[in-house]
C-alpha cells in the first residue's frame, strides 16, 4: 500500500434500509427492520435484499442517493487532478494560497515502464529504477529549498507554490451520495486505470462495502 495515498471516512448517513424505504415511499409505505439484540444490528430481510438488487439492476438510482458519505483524502496532486473530474461529488481542498508549511512529496514504491498501448499510461515495473529514484529525490529536495527561498524573499505563498511539483501531497474533503461514489469506484478500481488512483478508490470501495454491504454490492456488480 502506498502510505501517502489515504482515504478515511469522516461520517456517513443512511443504511441499506434507507434505500428500500426510499423506494417504498412512492407507495406511501415504510417498513421497520428487524433488530438483532445479540449482534446489535438491524437485519435486512430477503425481500429487502431482492428489492435493492432490482433497483440496481434496472438503474432506479434515486433511492441510493439518500445515503451519503464524507471522506478525508490525502494523495499526490496528480492523483487528485484525476479524481476531481468525477461529477456529483463535492470537493474542498487545502489551499497553498493560505498554507505555507513544509510540503510533503509522494515517492512511488516502484517506477513503471511506458506502455506500448497509448490508452495505458504505464506498463510493467521498470527493472532498473535506481536512477529514476535519485532524480526524483533530488528534485524534491531542490523544490523544497527553492520554495523556502522564495518565501524568505517575501514572495506570497500563492505565487511561491508555482514551483512545487505534481508529486506534492495534497488533501481534501470528498462528499457525495452512494450512487455517485459507486460510479467513481466502478471506473477507478478497474485494472486499466492508473495505479495510484486505483489505490485510493479501492480504499473507499472497501469502506463503503462495510457501511452499506447489500446496497454497495448491488451497485458494484
Amino acid at each position: 500500500m502506498e502510505k501517502h495515498i489515504v482515504a478515511s471516512c469522516i461520517e456517513y448517513m443512511g443504511s441499506d434500509h434507507t434505500i428500500t424505504n426510499s423506494a417504498r415511499v412512492s407507495f406511501a409505505k415504510h417498513e421497520y427492520p428487524e433488530y438483532d439484540e445479540d449482534t446489535a444490528t438491524y437485519i435486512l430481510s430477503e425481500k429487502d435484499t431482492k428489492l435493492i438488487s432490482y433497483l440496481a439492476k434496472h438503474r432506479h438510482m434515486s433511492p441510493f442517493g439518500h445515503n451519503f458519505a464524507t471522506f478525508h483524502c490525502k494523495a499526490p496532486v496528480f492523483v487528485a487532478r484525476q479524481l476531481v473530474k468525477h461529477k456529483f461529488l463535492r470537493w474542498n481542498e487545502v489551499s497553498r494560497r493560505y498554507v505555507d508549511d513544509k510540503p510533503k512529496f509522494y515517492t512511488p514504491s516502484r517506477f513503471r515502464e511506458r506502455s506500448e498501448d497509448k490508452k495505458q499510461g504505464s506498463g510493467k515495473v521498470l527493472r532498473d529504477d535506481e536512477i529514476a529514484f535519485n532524480i526524483l529525490n533530488d528534485y524534491h529536495q531542490r523544490a523544497v529549498n527553492d520554495y523556502d527561498r522564495l518565501l524568505a524573499e517575501g514572495v506570497c505563498p500563492e505565487q511561491a507554490r508555482m514551483i512545487l511539483p505534481q508529486s506534492m501531497i495534497t488533501e481534501w474533503y470528498w462528499s457525495g451520495s452512494m450512487d455517485a461514489f459507486s460510479d467513481m469506484c466502478n471506473l477507478r478500481t478497474n485494472s486499466d486505470t492508473q495505479y495510484e488512483t486505483r489505490v485510493l478508490a479501492k480504499q473507499i470501495d472497501s469502506i463503503l462495502e462495510d457501511i452499506w454491504p447489500i446496497g454497495w454490492k448491488a451497485l458494484r456488480c
